[in-house]
Parts: C-alpha cells; sequence; structure tokens
C-alpha cells in the first residue's frame, strides 16, 4: 500500500515525495552493476535495497532509496576502479601521492553521477520507484574529513588528477567526528560532533588486507653493527578505507585512502576486563580510537599535542609503508630493482606542513628496515618529497616542541638532528655569508627557554621542489620567509597558482548557467577546457544573452532563497543584491570589517526619510564559517553577526533594504547553493596574509563580481577579468609593515564613519553582550589584542567607498550584467585542471595513464595541440583567440601579451 510523506528537501522548499513499497515492487530486483537505461538502473537500484540491506524491510522512503542508489553508482565504480589499479600495476607509471590532513569533499553521489555522465539515466530510474533525484541527493551527509580551503583544494586536486587520467593517489585519516557542526545559539557559536558516519559511508571500501603497524613512544636500540632500531611503545594498527575518485567522462577512477587507527585483539585484556577493570582492559582500544576521532584536537595541553602529533605521524607512516610496498610489488614482477629507481616511480606530494613527518619516516623505514645507508636514503628521500606552502601566518608555520618529538618519535628525532647537523655543516662549508642567518634557518631551534622544531624548514631543506599558491603569495615566500633558501637552491621554489574543478563548482551546481555557456559556446569542451570561457566575452553586452543569463542568476538566487528560510527562517528578497562572504572565521580574513560595513549601512538607513531609503540599494548580506572552538576573538564575531541579524531583520523601517544573515554549518553542500546564488562576494583580508584563496575563483567562475584587497589569487583574477570588473581597496602588501608601524608611532588618525560604527555597537543597539574585547583589538597603537595588527580601521573608509560604488554599478543592470559575464569568462586560469597540468610536468613528472590506452598529446597532429595564451583583452588577441578555436580549441602552454608572437604561434600550430 502507497504511502505519502511531505518532507522538507533541505533547500528550503517542501515537497511530496511518494514512499512505496509498490513503486519498487514493479521494478524486479536484478544485479545489473553496469546498467545504463533507466530501467536496469532501476533494477540495480532495487536489488541493492533487498540484497544488500541496511534497514528493516518493506521500507523505501528517501533514506533507504538513497544508499541503495549510492550502492548502485558504486558498482560501476568498483569496476572501473579495479580496471585503473589493474593498469597501473601493469605499465607501472611513476605515481604521486597527495597527502594532506583534510579533504573536503562534499556529496559524492552527484558528483559521480555527473562524471559518469549517467545523471538523466538515475533521475529516470528513481522515478519509476517513486522518487525525485534532487530529493535523494539531499539525504547524503557531507563527509566531515576537512574544515576549510585546505581540504576544498585537495579535493578539488583529486578530481583534475582522475579528469586528467594522471597516476595519483590521495591519502588522508578518517576522522569520525571531523572538526565540529555547528549550531548557533543565542550564546553564538555552540560546537558538536559531526554525525557523517552515525550510520555508514556508501562509498567507503574498508581494505582489510590493507594494514600496517604505527609506532609511537618507545626508545632506539642500537644493533652490535652499529645500525639502530626502534623498539617498544604503542603499536596500533592502519585500516585503509578506500574512496573511489572518478574522473569526467573518463574510464579512469582513482583512490582517496582513508586510514583508521585500530588496536588488535591481543591488546585486549581478558583477564583485567573479567576482573572488573573495563577501561584498564581497553586502555590501547581507547587510544587509537582517539586518533582519528577529531580533525585538529585542541592542542592547549601537552595530551593535546601529543594527539594532534600523532595523527600526523599516523597519515605518513602508514601512507608511506603502503607506497613503499607498492613500488615492490610493482617491481617485483618485473625483475631486479633498485632503490635509487624510487623517485623515478614514486612522487609524494606535502600539501602543507602537516605531513612534514614523511621526510625522516621514508629515511627511517629505507635506513632501518631496508638497509640503506645515509646518503642513499637521503638521495632517495630529497628528489621523492615536494612541499606546498600554503601560508605566511607564523601559527601555521609548525613547530613542535622538541621534548614532545623525543617522547613520541625518539627515532625520528634522531634523523632531524642529523639531517640539521649536515645542513648547518654545508652553510659552514659551501656558504660562509650566511651563517649569521643560521639561527633562523636551521631545523632545530635550540633556544633553551623553548627548543622547538621548525617543520617549514625542516620541508625546505628536505623537499626537492617547494612552490606557493599564488603569484603574490609566492613571490613573498622567495622575498621574505624563505629568501636565505632561495639564495642556496634558486631552482628549487615555484609558483602554482591554485584553481577548483568546474565540474563540481559550475556544471554540477549551476546547471542552468552551464546550459547557456554550453548553448552560446556551442561546446561543452569548456568543462575540460576551461580557457574556452574567453569566448563569452563577445556576448557580454548581447541583450540576449544577458536575458538568458539573468535568468540563470535568479533561478540559482531563489534556491539559495529557500535554502536560507529553511535554515534560518530568515526571509530574503531575491530582488535584492546578494552579498557573501563565506570562509573559516578569522580576523585577518576580516569578516569584522564586513560586519562594521554593514552596522555603519543600516544606522545611516535608520537616520534616511522612507523617500531616501527608496533610492538605496537594497541588499541581503550573508557571513558563513566556522571558528575554531578555542579562537574567541572569532566567537566574537560569529555572535556579533547573528545579534546584527536579529535587530535588523526584525526592524520594519529598514528590513526591505538590508538584511544580514549568519549560514549556519557552513560545508560543501551549502557552498553549491551559496556560490551559484552571489551576485557580490567579499574577500578583503588584509593584503599579504592570505596564501592564494579558492572561493574567491569558484565565486568569481559563477558570475559573481568580487569586492577585495590585493591578496592572494585576488590579485590574479583582477587581471584575468579585467580591472574595471573588480571593486578594489585597501593598502597593498608591500605597505602593510609600514602602516603597521605609523600605528605603532601613534600616527593613525580613524576615519568617522569607523568610529561611528564601532560606538554604535558600545551603544547596545545590538543587545546586552560585552563587545568591548573585541572592539579592543581595535584600539591603541601597540601591545597584545590590541593595535588593529589586521588594519581595518585603516581600511575601513576606502572599504566603504568601494561598497558605494558597487551600490551604483548593481542600479545599473545591463553594466552589472556585463560585468558578471566578464567575470565568468575570465576564469578560465582558475582551473585545478590547469594547476594539476603544471605539478604533473614541473614537479612530480608523471604523465597521464589512460586505461583505454590513449595518451592525449602523444601521436597526435597539431591541430590536436592544446594552445594557452594570455587573456588578453585587445582587438588584436580576440583575434588571435578565434584563431585557436579553429586549432580546435586547444592549448599550448604560453603567457603572452604580444598579439604578433601569439599569431606566429598560430601558424606554426598550422
Amino acid at each position: 500500500m502507497a504511502t505519502t510523506s511531505v518532507k522538507s528537501n533541505g533547500a528550503g522548499a517542501t515537497t511530496t515525495a511518494t514512499v512505496s513499497a509498490v513503486s519498487s515492487s514493479k521494478v524486479p530486483p536484478v544485479a545489473r552493476p553496469l546498467a545504463g537505461e533507466p530501467e536496469e538502473v532501476a533494477s540495480n537500484i532495487n536489488y541493492h535495497a533487498q540484497f544488500s540491506p541496511h534497514f528493516s524491510p518493506f521500507k523505501f522512503e528517501p533514506e533507504q532509496a538513497y544508499f541503495a542508489t549510492a550502492e548502485s553508482v558504486r558498482d560501476r565504480l568498483v569496476q572501473q576502479w579495479n580496471e585503473t589499479y589493474i593498469h597501473y600495476h601493469k605499465e607501472d607509471p611513476k605515481q604521486t601521492y597527495y597527502l594532506s590532513m583534510e579533504y573536503l569533499q562534499g556529496r559524492a553521489l552527484s558528483n559521480a553521477i555527473g562524471n559518469l555522465d549517467i545523471r538523466d539515466a538515475y533521475g529516470e530510474a528513481l522515478n519509476k520507484l517513486g522518487h525525485q533525484l534532487e530529493e535523494i541527493v539531499e539525504q547524503e551527509k557531507d563527509a566531515a574529513l576537512g574544515n576549510g580551503g585546505l581540504g576544498r583544494l585537495a579535493s578539488c586536486f583529486l578530481d583534475s588528477m582522475a579528469t586528467l587520467n594522471l597516476p595519483a593517489w590521495g591519502y588522508g585519516l578518517r576522522y569520525r567526528y571531523g572538526l565540529f557542526k555547528q549550531r548557533i545559539t543565542k550564546e553564538g557559536q555552540e560546537e558538536i560532533a559531526e554525525d557523517w558516519l552515525e550510520k555508514f559511508s556508501p562509498w567507503e571500501v574498508v581494505r582489510h588486507d590493507v594494514v600496517f603497524p604505527v609506532r609511537f613512544f618507545g626508545h632506539v636500540e642500537v644493533n652490535p653493527d652499529g645500525s639502530r632500531k626502534w623498539v617498544g611503545g604503542d603499536i596500533m594498527q592502519a585500516l585503509a578505507y578506500d574512496v573511489p575518485i572518478p574522473g569526467y567522462k573518463t574510464k579512469n577512477t582513482i583512490s582517496l585512502r582513508l586510514w583508521e587507527a585500530r588496536a588488535s585483539s591481543d591488546d585486549f585484556n581478558l583477564f583485567l576486563f573479567n576482573d572488573g577493570q573495563y577501561e584498564s582492559a581497553s586502555q590501547l582500544h581507547s587510544r587509537a580510537q582517539q586518533i582519528c576521532a577529531v580533525l585538529y584536537p585542541g592542542d592547549a595541553t601537552e595530551n593535546g599535542k601529543l594527539l594532534r602529533l600523532k595523527q600526523q605521524f599516523f597519515l605518513c607512516s602508514a601512507s608511506l609503508q603502503d607506497i613503499i610496498l607498492r613500488f615492490k610489488e610493482r617491481k617485483n614482477d618485473k625483475g631486479l630493482w633498485k632503490w635509487s629507481e624510487f623517485p623515478s616511480k614514486v612522487a609524494v606530494q606535502l600539501n602543507d606542513t602537516h605531513p612534514t613527518l614523511a621526510i625522516p619516516e621514508l629515511m627511517r623505514l629505507l635506513m632501518d628496515n631496508e638497509g640503506v645507508g645515509w646518503d642513499e636514503a637521503w638521495n632517495v628521500t630529497t628528489r621523492t618529497i615536494a612541499y606546498t606552502n600554503h601560508t605566511v601566518l607564523p601559527e601555521a608555520l609548525e613547530k613542535w616542541s622538541q621534548s614532545v618529538m623525543w617522547k613520541l618519535l625518539p627515532r625520528h628525532m634522531e634523523i632531524i638532528e642529523e639531517i640539521d647537523k649536515r645542513f648547518i655543516t654545508m652553510i659552514r662549508t659551501t656558504r660562509i655569508d650566511l651563517q649569521s642567518k643560521l639561527p633562523s634557518m636551521c631545523i632545530l631551534d635550540n633556544n633553551p627557554q623553548k627548543p622547538v622544531v621548525r617543520m617549514a624548514n625542516l620541508c625546505v631543506v628536505s623537499s626537492h621542489a617547494v612552490n606557493g599558491v599564488a603569484q603574490l603569495h609566492s613571490d613573498i615566500l622567495k622575498a621574505e620567509l624563505f629568501a636565505d633558501y632561495v639564495s642556496i637552491w634558486p631552482k628549487k621554489f615555484q609558483n602554482k597558482t591554485n584553481g577548483v574543478t568546474p565540474r563540481r563548482w559550475l556544471r554540477f551546481c549551476s546547471p542552468e548557467l552551464s546550459n547557456i555557456i554550453t548553448k552560446w559556446l556551442k561546446t561543452e569542451q569548456w568543462v575540460t577546457n576551461l580557457d574556452l570561457l574567453v569566448g563569452l566575452r563577445e556576448f557580454a553586452e548581447n541583450s540576449d544573452f544577458q536575458e538568458e543569463w539573468s535568468s540563470a542568476k535568479m533561478a540559482n538566487k531563489l534556491r539559495l532563497a529557500r535554502y536560507i528560510l529553511g535554515a534560518t527562517g530568515v526571509s530574503i528578497d531575491p530582488n535584492s543584491l546578494f552579498d557573501i562572504q563565506v570562509k573559516r572565521i578569522h580576523e585577518y580574513k576580516r569578516q569584522l570589517l564586513n560586519i562594521l560595513g554593514a552596522i555603519y549601512r543600516y544606522k545611516k538607513l535608520k537616520e534616511m526619510s522612507a523617500e531616501e531609503r527608496k533610492t538605496t540599494t537594497p541588499r541581503t548580506i550573508m557571513i558563513g564559517g566556522k571558528a575554531f572552538a578555542t579562537y574567541t576573538n572569532a566567537k566574537r564575531i560569529v555572535k556579533l553577526v547573528d545579534d546584527v541579524g536579529a535587530v535588523v531583520n526584525s526592524d520594519p523601517e529598514v528590513n526591505s533594504y538590508l538584511k544580514v544573515v549568519f549560514v549556519p554549518n557552513y560545508n560543501v553542500s551549502v557552498a553549491e547553493l551559496l556560490i551559484p546564488g552571489s551576485e557580490l562576494s567579499q574577500y578583503i583580508s588584509t593584503a599579504g596574509m592570505e596564501a592564494s584563496g579558492t572561493s574567491n575563483m569558484k565565486f568569481a567562475l559563477n558570475g559573481c563580481l568580487i569586492i577585495g584587497t590585493l591578496d592572494g589569487a585576488n590579485v590574479e583574477i583582477r587581471e584575468e577579468i579585467g580591472e574595471e570588473n573588480f571593486f578594489l581597496f585597501g593598502a597593498t602588501a608591500d605597505e602593510v609593515p609600514r602602516l603597521r608601524k605609523e600605528r605603532e608611532n601613534g600616527l593613525f588618525k580613524p576615519d568617522p564613519r569607523f568610529e561611528e560604527a564601532k560606538q554604535f555597537i558600545r551603544s547596545g543597539a545590538f543587545g546586552s553582550y560585552d563587545y568591548n574585547p573585541l572592539l579592543d583589538s581595535l584600539e591603541g597603537n601597540s601591545g597584545y589584542g590590541r593595535g588593529d595588527y589586521f588594519l581595518v580601521g585603516h581600511d575601513f573608509p576606502s572599504y566603504m567607498d568601494a561598497q558605494d560604488r558597487v551600490d551604483e554599478a548593481y542600479k545599473d543592470r545591463k553594466r552589472w550584467l556585463k560585468m558578471s559575464i566578464l567575470s565568468t569568462a575570465g576564469s578560465g586560469k582558475f582551473s585545478s585542471d590547469r594547476t594539476i597540468s603544471q605539478y604533473a610536468k614541473e614537479i612530480w613528472n608523471i604523465e597521464e595513464c589512460r586505461l583505454d590506452g590513449r595518451k592525449e598529446g602523444k601521436n597526435k597532429s597539431n591541430s590536436n595541440k592544446k594552445t594557452r595564451i594570455s587573456h588578453g583583452r585587445g582587438k588584436e588577441q580576440r583575434m588571435c583567440l578565434t584563431a585557436i578555436t579553429l586549432c580546435n580549441n586547444g592549448v599550448v602552454e604560453q603567457r603572452s601579451t604580444d598579439p604578433c608572437a601569439d599569431t606566429r604561434m598560430l601558424e606554426e600550430l598550422k
């Protein structure tokens, strides 16, 4: 008998879902793992519902339908996965292994059916089973494996590695409770555990045959022959869980391997348990569960520091043991091999300093387990490992207490000491001019007050390549942070500007806009060749195109408005300017500047007459992001945003012209609604403090305009989309040190508008909460927590002036639409496909290993080459770009501002 339930679809809309055993009973449950037709797909889904049961029988509600659908999709992934693995084993290409403490994957179902090009088939199949695909997709919980840009970037990179058919894997940890789920209450942010594994993840495949021992504590024994061995201590088991990563319209499916920590049954003391000493009986089991319980556990205590260090080493040790085993297995099939061949088959990329312990661990495994001498082990290690730096912030350049390191990893500290000793000797013998710099350059800081290991220094000394993630960031690394190392190894340092996957961040999250792009470009190839978006420039002022563009943007805004209503209870006007800032809450990202601007806007609106308000630009300001649990000022900012919203949104005089919304529990799935629905994005960090950022790229790609500083990738985005399409304000990176010095000397004079906004908060207009500690960070000239280190006060007047320019531009609809179109058209550079291609060629030295055997760019005519040139915007270059389209829209890596040179290049291609 059919039943009907009415439920929210998670986007604020109410849908009627027919949950019917009758509907599914009409479809035969037949295993068809490679099904392509809707009828076959429906049978395979129903097969999993009945024969891979996870719930009580006779139910086929949306949750059950989601798990059955996911397992049906996984059938196809598993076959491609296995074929890819076998292909790699047979071909034995050089392979990249990407080590990252974070991955923010987002929902897997919508991404998988999109990449596999089976969305329509699954939509029709679910209709036959009484469900809507959109509702089933909403049942999936985001995997809580990351926090912010670092994890999202890693996930974009995996998507591009698979799409480009590159032999590569990702390694991470399987966090059970993630960072935290954010709940907003009257007291502000509340942190609760993520529940993504409360039931199970249908995308994981546990590999019971892939288990490695990981040791902690213990001591080092010296054998009679002088060799050393790490013994004793606690031994945990690292168990592999694999997640398939499909490429877009390719058979290649790579892996994200996640490690879970376990103790063995031998570590359970049955005698103590039967004696009633239950906790003592399973101490090691409890400690093992702690390792993968939470992402970034608090480290204010020594136990917290030990746990974080355990997590980092656990990832590095398990991953490297796995990599070495795979190298041996492939080589054993082909006869004799040498360790000197290891770097020609293995590339290990460290995503920030968290996996730095891979360096001494690879040395230990080679020397202690494989009997390799120091010189050869060092040669192998330095040729294998590369390091990506993501920040110049001191707190992110990790420094670990030497005493904690000696306690947890005594053998690794011996190795690090030796690396440091040899580096110092090298400087003293070959670079006498740098001897005075040794205290800051060496790996071990032996300050008796606080001796630490500088992890970034260890990475730079031990890696064959070091890269920043935006041109400005890389320039700062070379000119300031790592300048002395650059003088030793100038070729070691590179730039790899970040990118985002256009599949998840445009093709799938904004189907209306994507369909318009495909229609007007007359090709869908832009999904894997984002440079083709430049072709939209010729339609930027076309009235028909603008109307279609506007309709697509409005569809996204309506979808977002429904979500906001469901998530917060706040009704927002889709005809207002949607102004969005979503990212981790941090003082340098300056959400405080944003909300101070909103407060000033609210105060001015209150002072206007009703007629004057009608001349303003209505605006909805949305801010979202998580504040780290122990970061007090960040949590105060969250509370302030929410308090301001509560007052503004309930003010009948103003709320038709201004709304302020804090979007709770920001994650990838929420971003997939916010970013397509955005019209203005605030990327307003203090210049020189953001390494790159990728959310700015996602917003720009979706036709959202940016108000921002010259920081991170903003610099390159502004160059690509055109200065007139970017609302610039604020101090530049080279001005910041001088401005801070002037502030210390009492030379700063605040803008009256800035003082007015702060005073309005202090007046109690937004409640009785004491915001003085937060506002005090903006006061004074120096001192801990004072002196406005992030230059909010200095940049406030130019920020408000830029906001005035935004208001005026938005009133001119045709002008705004043109700017929006040009934003998307100029985003071709910011594809993670481009970034990963550069890593593959310039750092990893790997080539594609396509499952069907074909190699792009090999044995092909010149007309099939890919050509990439600068997105200059002059007449000659537009002509040149047209010629490129005639050359099969290919991309040959060349950045040129000379149209004549581009024309010569095209002639050669012809």
